[in-house]
């Protein structure tokens, strides 16, 4: 397969808002040892991209400076060494950063074979939103079959994977939302009990049905104010997991309760980890959810589509937290 020398890409012309994304051109990345180079059809957006064209979450050492942390394609060309994948194979995969391009490269070991019955832009929702709930609600989190689980954003790509795989493995299954079409979807998606945070206190409704016993884990992208009333509301030996801070990442806490609950408090981001890490994550995955994806059980919410070109449309749309699941960008 002959491969162009350059690429479409959307670049960042300074930190700033969705305005600075531009389109350029990039010459076509090499695959070096352990990679593949992926024709990307679809790229998925996520928080940290915006974080990211802001100038508060700079590419790890060695990634592209272009924003795009998942991608779904075609393997066009492989790198040294590289036993998984050949040329030809559909794969959606994570990616160090590079996904808003016509190609990009990951570690083969990062990539996944589409799922069967799924086209590119759902699969293509399935890597960040999988990568992130596996590890931190059932690797860090520990969750059982049985317990309680709060996924705050309940509407969000996180949040409506979350609500699937918890209730899957056997969790009663709470989450916050803010709106009534939101709370509506959330149920669909087996969520046991949806509160509206703008119409209730999601800390007493969720006390009243726990019979006072409160929340096993806490999945949360809030913060802010969100601190203290999670830990109110976390059961004895309740863990809380910390992803983003959409309401800021300072906030005054009571660590009597922390130590009185004997809680832990945790928090971790996908992107700094290393290949390994994410190799260890991406097989678990496969082995656990990918049967459940295929039979309909654990399923992509796409909530919108646009050309690569329309990238600031997409993330004005994201920061707008006005979308329900997953929001693309067809390449």
């Amino acid at each position: 397969m002959t491969l162009p020398k350059d690429m479409r890409v959307i670049e960042i012309a300074q930190p700033g808002g969705p305005d600075v994304l531009t389109e350029g051109t990039r010459p076509v990345p090499i695959p070096e040892e352990g990679e593949v180079l992926i024709r990307v059809v679809a790229a998925g957006l996520n928080r940290g991209d915006c974080l990211q064209r802001a100038g508060a979450y700079p590419a790890p050492p060695g990634a592209s400076d272009l924003l795009g942390l998942e991608a779904a394609g075609e393997v066009v060309a492989v790198g040294g060494n590289v036993t998984r994948w050949s040329v030809g194979d559909q794969i959606c995969a994570l990616l160090p950063g590079g996904g808003y391009a016509e190609y990009a490269v990951t570690d083969q070991h990062q990539a996944l074979r589409i799922p069967n019955g799924l086209d590119m832009v759902e699969a293509v929702s399935l890597p960040e939103t999988l990568f992130t709930v596996w590890t931190n609600v059932f690797d860090r989190g520990a969750l059982q079959a049985g317990e309680t689980f709060l996924v705050h954003g309940g509407s969000s790509g996180i949040g409506t994977m979350a609500i699937q795989l918890a209730k899957a493995f056997g969790a009663r299954v709470f989450t916050t939302v803010g709106n009534e079409e939101k709370v509506q979807v959330c149920r669909d998606l087996g969520a046991d009990i949806v509160v509206n945070y703008r119409e209730a206190d999601f800390v007493e409704v969720l006390k009243q049905a726990t019979g006072g016993e409160g929340v096993n884990l806490t999945l949360d992208m809030v913060g802010g104010s969100y601190f203290q009333k999670n830990i109110d509301l976390a059961a004895d030996q309740g863990r809380i997991h910390n992803i983003a801070f959409l309401q800021g990442a300072e906030a005054k806490v009571n660590f009597t309760q922390v130590m009185g609950k004997r809680l832990t408090l945790s928090g971790s981001t996908l992107r700094p980890r290393t290949n390994e890490e994410k190799a260890a994550i991406a097989k678990n995955i496969e082995e656990k959810v990918w049967s459940l994806v295929e039979a309909g059980q654990v399923k992509p919410v796409v909530a919108a589509t646009f050309r690569l070109s329309d990238a600031v449309k997409a993330h004005e749309l994201m920061e707008s937290s006005t979308h329900i699941g997953k929001i693309v960008l067809e390449v």
